[in-house]
């Protein structure tokens, strides 16, 4: 291959290209006017001593005396992470677009629930709360340009070559497009919008919230975009709270869990909490063992890193036959539950991603959850941290599957009852009596539903024994060949 300027990798031609293309040589981000702009937003503790500082006694206080009854459910989302496209400008060549989130956004306000919250003011996350997460070349290489990059190493740079798509733009790799012209602002947009909304829950200003954003964020490891993901919105989110809101003597951090219903493994958010003790990443996914992308998140494998961190990741990999809502009721109550219990979360982050939900092909989910169980498990999260319950999107491509389940999200965020008192309004009867893997199928298939029913036993015995030496909730294993409905029945006698 001939050199271009001495520079003889592919990616070096590609980033001169880009430079041409964008008609400049480089775009500057104006760092400290934006940081500025975000900090001060977020109050004096950020704008004051930078990210990260140590925080006032007054903030700490806040973080502990959340008073909700009068609080709004919070909102976050901006039209300015539609407009991360790709070069052919064809939203039908991809199934992540711009249209999720348009979607999305549309169905809450002809439901009324925008009107019911309060949509937060947010801005485009500073290159150094990116950097929270990411390496500082990896955030100068997405966040500002590649073509910031020109100068350096090529082994230095977090990708090779941009991969040549068949629709004529380029990509990461052969499912994450990439645009020199709006991907950086849209990804730097959706972490700025969910930390904005994180930081007003947490300060007692809201009561939860739902974040509208894109790109998605959890497949996005330290010098790795993947998965249609660049920047990890939920774990620089999680990076941030720490960091800001560290309280007591000690300036401990608070207690985060995070929870992944995305189908698909959140392994970049694994990978950057897997050695933190005070961060709790449980994550159900399907695995098929290790041939569903990602094909990591395999419970019995992966605890956690160095003895810190041992027990705090705890993964619920699904194999075999299609999930539906009965199996992940199951595990919700068995694992889930009594996991948040033990740890006691002072903040609970949500990787809400619906491509699980019925109408995703095989390759994106092909799972059968319902919308309606979706807001059930966001109004069971509600008992935890004082409600300070925020999700984020993630994955969902099925574009009325995904509105109808953010919908019912956020009613349940909206919701001043309990998850106990509108139980079976959440439910269906069918739902709520089917017993885990003994779906309503033909007859024919009893024999192999059975069989189903005790592997998936089996599984949920296996991760139970890997992680009940560090959380002794875990010791019983009632609930698992139950119905919810006989399950609901026997725990409130």
């Amino acid at each position: 291959m001939p050199s271009l300027g001495g520079y003889p990798s592919l990616l070096k031609q590609q980033l001169r290209d880009l430079v041409l293309r964008r008609k400049s040589l480089v775009r500057e981000e104006p760092e400290d006017d934006t940081l500025m702009d975000f900090t001060s937003s977020l109050g004096p503790i950020a704008s004051q001593k930078g990210v990260g500082a140590e925080t006032t006694n007054a903030n700490s206080n806040a973080l502990m005396n959340i008073v909700g009854q009068n609080l709004k459910t919070g909102l976050a989302y901006d039209q300015a992470m539609y407009k991360h496209q790709c070069l052919c400008a064809e939203n039908g060549n991809h199934v992540e677009h711009g249209g999720r989130v348009q979607s999305i956004w549309s169905r809450l306000i002809e439901s009324g629930l925008v009107s019911a919250c309060e949509r937060v003011n947010i801005r485009k996350a500073p290159l150094e709360v990116l950097r929270l997460v990411h390496s500082p070349t990896y955030v100068t290489f997405f966040a500002i340009s590649p073509t910031a990059c020109l100068k350096l190493d090529p082994a230095e740079l977090p990708l090779k070559s941009f991969v040549q798509l068949p629709c004529g733009g380029i990509g990461v790799d052969s499912d994450t497009y990439f645009n020199d012209a709006s991907t950086q602002t849209a990804a730097k947009m959706a972490v700025g919008a969910l930390i904005e909304l994180c930081c007003q829950v947490m300060e007692g200003k809201l009561k939860n919230g739902f974040a509208c954003i894109r790109p998605p964020g959890h497949h996005a490891e330290k010098e790795q975009a993947m998965g249609f993901c660049f920047f990890n919105n939920v774990a620089i989110a999680a990076r941030y709270l720490q960091q800001r809101f560290s309280n007591g003597p000690s300036l401990s951090p608070p207690r985060i869990a995070i929870v992944d219903w995305d189908v698909h493994h959140g392994n970049g958010t694994q990978l950057c909490f897997e050695s933190d003790p005070n961060c709790l990443y449980l994550s159900l996914h399907r695995h098929d063992n290790g041939n569903f992308f990602p094909g990591t998140g395999c419970s019995y494998r992966k605890l956690g890193k160095l003895e810190a961190g041992k027990g705090t990741t705890v993964n619920i990999p699904f194999s075999g036959d299609i999930m539906g809502d009965a199996e992940y009721l199951a595990a919700w109550r068995v694992l889930v539950l009594p996991l948040l219990d033990a740890f006691k979360p002072e903040f609970v982050l949500v990787s809400a991603g619906f491509d699980a939900t019925k109408g995703h092909a095989a390759a994106l989910g092909g799972y059968n959850l319902t919308p309606k169980l979706f807001g059930y498990l966001t109004r069971t999260l509600r008992q935890f941290a004082n409600g300070r319950v925020v999700l984020a999107l993630e994955g969902g491509y099925d574009l009325s599957s995904i509105c109808d389940a953010a919908e019912e999200c956020v009613k349940a965020l909206c919701s001043t009852e309990s998850a106990a008192a509108d139980f079976v309004g959440q439910l269906s009867s069918e739902t709520l009596e089917q017993i885990p893997n003994q779906s309503a199928q033909e007859t024919i298939q009893k024999v192999k539903e059975i069989n189903l029913f005790f592997y998936f036993k089996i599984l949920f015995f296996k991760v139970i024994a890997v992680h009940k030496k560090h959380w002794p909730c875990l010791t019983g294993i009632q609930g698992i060949n139950t119905s919810e409905l006989s399950w609901q029945t026997i725990s409130h006698r």
